[in-house]
């Protein structure tokens, strides 16, 4: 016998799930160890014989094989039941559940606990992935399972998962009437009285910005539902959080002195509470948001107390405006005209300006809506102080989170100024407000392990901590650790922030799980905190830590005095590259030009960068070191292993960034989101890049720039992918409109690419360099020339690109008619071995064969005698040397002669003549 345990009053979710499982185990029964919700109860009435339900009573323990236990991880939770799990003839104990940090005592064979919404939600991927059918009364209880514990999706534990498993259950017939009609149970009488009594009993204190409440009711009996009424309270109060004490005694318990029960019901909406720790001690569990315990005795007023207490310590001192705000702020003067104004907008992207007199003390703000209207009526010459608020609200450093959303909800402003002591410190925008709302801090990272996007079949889930501290600590050498430790210590101490930023972040989070990782290019960011960071903050803190570090070579380089410490070959840090810089915006002023940058806040640092998965950070310094900045959805790429560009016109000002999303792509095994390919073709399409070849354009983008990615791709093991993909894009275009990869041109390169490896000793060439000029020679002969100046090729390949089509001219006329090997030397080695090698990629088989005889035999041939010889014989250094030891040469390769005596003989004769 195969049964599935429901736990002690039964929810819809319990219920749901073992429904689902039935389906997946034919023959299984479910069981109800202890009663169930009275909505459930009511469903049951109903539908009960459509369903695999057996009577605890009906069961012979003798006969059980297997357990399936279901939304739940505790023994006590099962009543009688849990007897069950000891006995010695189960074979197979699995279990169900989605309530991640609950310290569970049942010993299963088979554990799944993930992060969604309701424990129906995994099962309703099973049935999926097993393709079982259902039947429309079975679709409907699991929907109610998952609208019951999700809210109806509106649950802050609610997953993506979720949903999909819903609609899975409605494509399969759930009936959304019967659906509506228990998913809102509504109130009975007697909950409607306790309700009444609740709501003049509440009692509530502001902690920390947040209402937290409380409420203790005792009543004769055990009173179902009121988990509902705990969560009509905490909305119609509008609380934060609320702590709900019932105190009950037993059913049938006639004697008022025996032990009172308690039920516990906690529901939180603060960031970073966890209920499931304030009630585990008790024997309760749950969710972070949403958990319950149940006690046999106990006094409830120190119970309540005690919790109270416990909830108010976990609440997190909430962020301020010095958490959320941008610095330094853009500002213009009263008397700059609108057109001016409108200018800097667009300069830097902002919404909004703030106006400062000669003091720079604040005395308005213009929006973009206010340039636009005054420019709309001609205004454009007009002053900014004829259209700027004057009647400014602003916050201090210390503003809360909270006190910082009712001002902008209240007045409806869309900024909000930083003030103190008459100073502009910073901007909190209607962005970073929503940005930090909205921002989920509940997602789990777990770097290196699996996406549990469809389930797993019994894989145990464990919740982790949203601070990247430890895992960077688990990482990373101790000697690096120890690096940032420092160095965040130092910037904190001038009140900066400090962040690592980009690759390191990615890979750290793509890294598997267990595997150090070995970072030798570490990007640091200084951003303002208790004061604006300026320019040169990078390297004032790169100076700082090289006293801690005098084997660390500082570099400063750069108009933004970006400052980089340099490790050769270190004992401990290895060859290490640390680049600090200052947060910075960039501006380009033209496509592919080099962007000018000025000293901006962190967001702005990462909005600047290429991809959402490099413009990910780790701050380093207090408060909330550890915190991931993800301001653009880059972990989700992450997950979903996609390039995405942050902007859609990041390719028109950075050309370089298409084949920088090449290469990622291909590196990391990613794929270019789609959005992001449309981008690089319209960018493409534009022709802007021709014109600014053909115009002889200063475009940095399309010359160095773009020979570094070239070189990363060519020089990768990737490179024949990395083409065949930069083709399909059209992006070999940034280098010439006429530059078309072939099926015939991408068969050369791979025969160049063999002759290269077979070749090693004899060419010195790099290879990703004879493989650009493999490219570029299918273009015309003085356009070729003009690429590998414009990218700064090395002479040797603009002197090989500018000779190849006469050498091969040459080389098809004379090599055939050369039947000697002696001849084929004299004409060949005029030649380097790196333009042989393109010669041969691109000629007929004959011509290749001589080419690869020449290089691999030929050469390697030496004459018998050398100098010394001929000096032993009694030859005086002179032309005669030379002239003797090419004629034994030549002489050697045409088999004339093969031994000293006869190089010997060979001699003798010519100086005879």
């Amino acid at each position: 016998m195969d049964l599935i345990l429901c736990h002690q009053t039964a929810d819809f979710d319990a219920i749901g799930a073992a429904v689902g499982l039935s389906k997946l185990r034919p023959g299984s029964r479910i069981i109800l160890t202890g009663g169930a919700h009275p909505k459930v109860r009511e469903f049951l009435a109903l539908h009960r014989d459509e369903l695999a339900l057996l009577e605890m009573r009906s069961v012979n323990p003798k006969l059980i094989r297997s357990l399936i236990v279901v939304d739940n991880q505790q023994r006590d939770r099962l009543g009688k039941a849990a007897a069950w799990l000891d006995l010695a003839q189960i074979e197979q104990i699995e279990l169900y559940d989605h309530h991640l940090g609950v310290n569970g005592d049942i010993k299963a064979t088979c554990v799944q606990v993930e992060s969604v919404g309701a424990t129906t939600t995994l099962i309703a991927e099973k049935l999926q992935q097993a393709g079982v059918d259902i039947s429309a009364v079975e679709a409907t209880v699991m929907a109610l399972g998952i609208h019951v514990d999700t809210g109806s999706l509106t649950f802050e534990q609610t997953t993506a998962r979720d949903a999909r498993a819903l609609a899975w259950l409605m494509e399969k017939g759930a009936l959304v009437k019967i659906v509506a009609e228990y998913a809102d149970p509504g109130f009975s009488p007697q909950l409607q009285r306790l309700f009444t009594e609740a709501m003049a009993g509440l009692q509530s204190q502001t902690v920390q910005g947040y209402l937290v409440a409380w409420i203790l009711i005792e009543t004769d009996a055990f009173v179902a539902g009121l988990s509902n009424l705990a969560e009509r309270l905490l909305a119609l109060t509008e609380s934060d959080a609320l702590i709900f004490v019932h105190v009950y005694r037993q059913r049938g318990d006639k004697t008022r002195d025996r032990p009172r029960r308690l039920a516990v019901i906690a529901r939180s909406r603060i960031e970073g509470t966890n209920l499931t720790a304030l009630l585990e001690p008790l024997g309760g569990g749950g969710h972070a948001q949403a958990a319950s315990a149940h006690l046999r005795e106990g006094n409830p007023e120190i119970i309540l107390e005690n919790l109270i207490q416990d909830l108010i310590a976990q609440i997190p001192v909430p962020l301020t405006a010095r958490d959320l705000m941008s610095s330094p702020v853009r500002t213009v003067r009263p008397q700059v005209t609108i057109e001016q104004a409108q200018r800097v907008l667009f300069r830097y992207g902002h919404s909004g300006l703030s106006v400062v007199n000669e003091q720079d003390q604040l005395v308005g703000i213009i929006s973009r809506r206010d340039l636009d209207l005054a420019l709309h009526h001609g205004f454009s010459h007009a002053p900014v102080k004829g259209y700027m608020t004057r009647n400014v609200r602003t916050i201090a450093p210390d503003t809360p989170l909270p006190a910082i959303e009712e001002l902008m909800v209240t007045y409806d402003v869309g900024r909000l100024p930083v003030v103190e002591g008459g100073k502009l410190l910073g901007i909190v925008t209607r962005t970073d407000l929503l940005r930090q709302l909205h921002q989920s801090r509940s997602d789990t990272f777990a770097p290196g392990s699996p996406d549990h996007e469809n389930g797993g079949d019994c894989a145990q889930a464990s919740a982790l901590t949203a601070s990247l501290l430890p895992l960077l600590r688990d990482r990373l050498t101790s000697a690096i650790w120890n690096f940032l430790e420092q160095t965040a210590a130092a910037a904190h101490d001038r009140g900066w922030h400090l962040y690592l930023v980009g690759g390191a972040v990615r890979d750290l989070l793509l890294a598997p799980n267990n595997q150090p990782l070995l970072l030798q290019d570490i990007d640091l960011v200084v951003d303002g905190f208790h004061q604006a960071a300026e320019v040169g903050a990078g390297v004032a803190l790169a100076k700082t830590v090289q006293v801690r570090y005098p084997q660390a070579k500082l570099s400063i380089h750069g108009e933004f005095q970006t400052a980089a410490l340099i490790w050769h070959r270190h004992g401990e840090l290895g060859s290490l590259l640390v680049d600090i810089a200052t947060a910075r915006t960039e501006f380009y002023p033209y496509p592919a030009a080099n962007p000018e940058v000025e000293a901006s806040s962190i967001r702005q640092d990462l909005y600047r960068r290429d991809f959402t998965v490099n413009a990910l950070a780790v701050r380093l310094t207090p408060p909330r070191s550890g915190e991931l900045l993800d301001f653009f959805g880059g972990w989700l790429d992450l997950r979903s292993q996609q390039i995405r560009v942050l902007h859609a016109n990041s390719f028109i000002e950075d050309p370089t960034r298409i084949f920088r999303a090449v290469r990622f792509a291909l590196r990391l095994g990613f794929q270019l989101e789609s959005q992001t390919q449309t981008y690089i073709r319209y960018a493409i399409d534009s022709g802007i890049y021709e014109r600014l070849r053909l115009e002889d354009h200063p475009a940095p983008a399309l010359r160095t720039r773009l020979k570094t990615e070239l070189k990363y791709l060519l020089e990768a093991d990737y490179w024949p992918v990395a083409l065949a993909l930069l083709a399909d894009l059209d992006a070999l275009k940034c280098l010439h409109s006429q530059l078309v990869y072939t099926d015939a041109l991408a068969w050369q390169l791979r025969y160049l690419s063999r002759w290269l490896h077979w070749l090693v000793p004899v060419v010195t060439v790099d290879p990703w360099l004879l493989r650009l000029e493999g490219l570029l020679a299918t273009l015309p002969t003085g356009d070729r020339q003009l690429i590998a100046q414009n990218l700064h090729l090395p002479q040797s390949s603009s002197d090989r690109l500018a000779s190849l089509s006469e050498v091969e001219r040459d080389l098809q006329h004379h090599l055939p008619r050369s039947q000697r090997p002696s001849d084929r030397v004299k004409l060949l080695r005029a030649y380097s071995p790196g333009l042989l090698i393109l010669v041969a990629a691109r000629s007929n088989k004959i011509l290749r064969r001589q080419i690869w005889h020449y290089l691999t035999v030929l050469t390697q041939i030496a004459p018998p005698i050398n100098g010394d010889d001929l000096k032993a014989l009694g030859y005086k250094p002179g032309p005669f040397f030379k002239e003797a030891l090419e004629a034994v040469l030549m002489a050697t390769l045409d088999g004339e002669i093969s031994d000293r005596e006869g190089a010997i003989r060979k001699v003798q004769s010519l100086a005879v003549t």
